[in-house]
This record gives C-alpha cells, sequence and structure tokens, in this order.
C-alpha cells in the first residue's frame, strides 16, 4: 500500500492571488527553507505601475532570489519567478517561459487559470498549485486542470483570507486536496520536501 503514495517529485510550485495575498506571500518568504530544490512561480492580479516594487520587495523579505519571469527563460529551481504585470504567464514543454497579451480571463491579465493550466500539462503530478485570497473566481478553472493531471491543489482556509471568495469558490467546487490556514503555508512547503533524502 505504501507504493501507492509515491509520486513524482514536487518540480514546481504555483502561487495565485488576488486581493488580500500580498500580506500572505511577505509572510511566507522568510519561512520558507533556504535550499528546497524547487521553483515557485508567483501570480497575482496587480497594476503595471507595482511592477518592479513587487520584486524588491519579495527579495527583501527572504533568501531565495525573485525575479520577473522572462519569454523563453528556462525554469530552474531555487528560485522564486513573479508573473509580469499585463502578460499572462505560460510554461511551454521545453520548460520555459512563455509570455501571453491575449484577452484577460476573468478581468484579469496575468490570469492564474492560463498559468495553472499550462503548468499541469508541463508538470503534471509534479506540480503544487496553491490559491490564496482573492476577490473573484481565477484559479478555479485552473485548478480543475491540476487535479486531472496528477497535481496537489492547496487552498487558503477562508476564515484567514482577507477577501474570501476566491479560495471558498475553490473549495465549493471540491478542488482542494488541502485547506491551510495562511500562517501554516510555508511549514507545508517546507514538510513537501522533508521525505526526500534531503537533497
Amino acid at each position: 500500500m505504501a507504493q501507492n503514495s509515491i509520486v513524482k517529485p514536487i518540480q514546481l510550485i504555483v502561487i495565485g492571488g488576488s486581493a488580500g495575498s500580498l500580506d500572505v506571500i511577505l509572510k511566507l518568504m522568510p519561512a520558507l527553507a533556504p535550499s528546497l530544490p524547487v521553483a515557485i512561480l508567483i501570480v497575482t492580479h496587480r497594476k503595471a505601475s507595482s511592477e518592479d516594487l513587487l520584486v524588491d520587495l519579495l527579495n527583501s523579505r527572504g533568501s531565495w532570489p525573485v525575479r520577473e519571469a522572462e519569454e523563453k527563460e528556462p525554469v530552474a529551481p531555487h528560485a522564486i519567478y513573479v508573473a509580469p504585470s499585463d502578460y499572462h504567464l505560460l510554461i511551454e514543454k521545453d520548460f520555459t517561459f512563455s509570455l501571453d497579451v491575449s484577452e484577460k480571463v476573468n478581468y484579469s491579465r496575468p490570469s492564474i487559470d492560463i498559468t495553472f493550466e499550462s503548468a499541469a500539462e508541463v508538470y503534471g503530478e509534479g506540480l503544487v498549485a496553491i490559491l490564496l485570497s482573492g476577490a473573484n473566481a481565477d484559479g478555479v478553472a485552473g485548478m480543475k486542470r491540476v487535479r486531472s493531471n496528477g497535481g496537489t491543489c492547496v487552498v487558503q482556509d477562508p476564515s484567514t483570507a482577507e477577501v474570501s471568495y476566491m479560495p471558498a469558490q475553490a473549495i465549493e467546487q471540491g478542488l482542494a486536496h488541502h485547506i491551510l490556514p495562511a500562517e501554516e503555508m510555508a511549514a507545508f512547503i517546507n514538510g513537501l520536501f522533508t521525505n526526500d533524502k534531503n537533497q
């Protein structure tokens, strides 16, 4: 029976959020273990004017290097990538980023749905998708794809979210494998690798 729990190692974590999610992300940064063998992608709804500020802010909060994802850039472990404002962020089959300016999804560009969906196609069960506080349903369709491709879906406990609508929608549709309060997100991520042979 133990063999049933053996899955592909986690290769990518995508964190999506909107209104109220930045506070969770800022608290998460310093609590991440310093050398996890994974890439982390952050997709938030933000205005173009906040572009540089977010990367600088996140870089000041932890030991992980944080930068905006760039077109054709390879996804590398032990790095945190931020989706550029006003672009959809996709991952190609060759594990590189692709930026797209097609129509907004759920009134948003970048769309959490689009990034979740493309990551699910590439990483399958090696993907963890985390959905945080927000005011619309962006991320729900993407989580459906993550689940159907064998990935893991984590949703912030709506009672700990500044804006509960987004995580509540995912939970109501039965998409969450784990429902966690904001303060337990970092421990969950770190714990994904404690059973790995500590590489």
